[in-house]
């Protein structure tokens, strides 16, 4: 089966946006300053276990720079790179809807003034969002390509309580579904390796499965220094995945999800001296490639166990 006219067994973000607005899309991070409540003291003042300082792999650009300026120079720097042409904004670190809504809409627009930005993402969590501020995000659904990312992690309630993710799947079920009643475009993020075995990271592809999202992004649990993750793995509380072992669980988890589901990602971004394990996280393009041969062995495909 081919998606998007490649060679990919799955459904990717970056070919699914260069066929939709003729090249390549690349997403500038922008960040805005904004908190969690998880962090802040409303929830919890510890954050999820696995959250650093600076909002896990955050890659934005200084928050001393205006949104509009960081927008000017990752256009400016994608531009030189890769000689990019067109750009989503994407808020990543942290909750981005965790404002007023009057402040969200000054932020938000002031990232699309850009004139080659074609679309915004905007991450954060099931309870940072309302009526108000999905009204809010929903126009700018009919001239850009609007989407919002939440950070589901898991559907089983005894993973996020272990992880301190202070919310339930009901309440990220809820946001869900009146994120699409305002007609959002939704990616998921799960994160493998949860403290679950097998079956139960199943159970959550399969229940994804059932919701049919736009998109879904999937991440490893890794050690990042100043975490309470990096703090178990220290005093030997928790065994990581091999990449032989993600790789399998990723190939199984795509099976289950929907051919039309977007996969936004699949592997790290590269190394950063804040990871502590496991290593081969940093090796991003190894994994990809690893997950290509491990479907062309198997002879299967995104959706190859997906059942409507």
């Amino acid at each position: 089966m081919e998606y998007n006219g490649t060679d990919k067994r799955y459904n990717q973000f970056s070919q699914h946006l260069k066929n939709k607005f003729g090249a390549k899309v690349y997403k500038i991070t922008i960040d805005a300053g904004f908190s969690c409540p998880n962090r802040d003291g409303t929830i919890s003042n510890c954050g999820c276990i696995f959250c650093d300082d600076g909002g896990s792999f955050s890659q934005a650009h200084s928050n001393r720079l205006s949104v509009e300026e960081q927008v000017a120079v990752g256009a400016e720097t994608l531009a030189k790179r890769f000689k990019a042409q067109k750009f989503m904004s994407y808020f990543q670190a942290f909750s981005n809807t965790y404002k007023p809504v009057d402040e969200l809409e000054k932020i938000y627009t002031a990232s699309l003034n850009h004139p080659d930005i074609v679309g915004i993402s905007i991450g954060t969590r099931p309870d940072c969002v309302d009526d108000d501020k999905l009204k809010l995000i929903s126009g700018f659904v009919p001239d850009y390509y609007t989407w919002v990312e939440y950070g589901l992690q898991s559907v089983h309630d005894k993973t996020l309580k272990k992880i301190n993710r202070g919310h339930d799947y009901k309440c990220f079920l809820n946001a869900y579904e009146k994120t699409k009643e305002y007609g959002i475009n939704t990616c998921l993020h799960v994160i493998l390796n949860l403290f679950e075995n097998y079956d139960e990271m199943m159970e959550t592809a399969q229940t994804i499965a059932k919701l049919e999202p736009e998109g879904v992004k999937i991440h490893m649990l890794c050690a990042l220094e100043g975490t309470k993750v990096a703090d178990m793995y220290n005093r030997g509380e928790l065994e990581f995945m091999s990449e032989d072992e993600y790789v399998k669980t990723v190939c199984d988890f795509l099976e289950y999800l929907p051919p039309k589901t977007t996969i936004h990602r699949l592997a790290g971004n590269g190394l950063r001296t804040e990871l502590v394990a496991p290593r081969w996280i940093g090796k991003k393009l190894d994994c990809l490639n690893k997950i290509d041969r491990e479907f062309l062995r198997r002879d299967t495909s995104q959706g190859s166990r997906f059942n409507k």
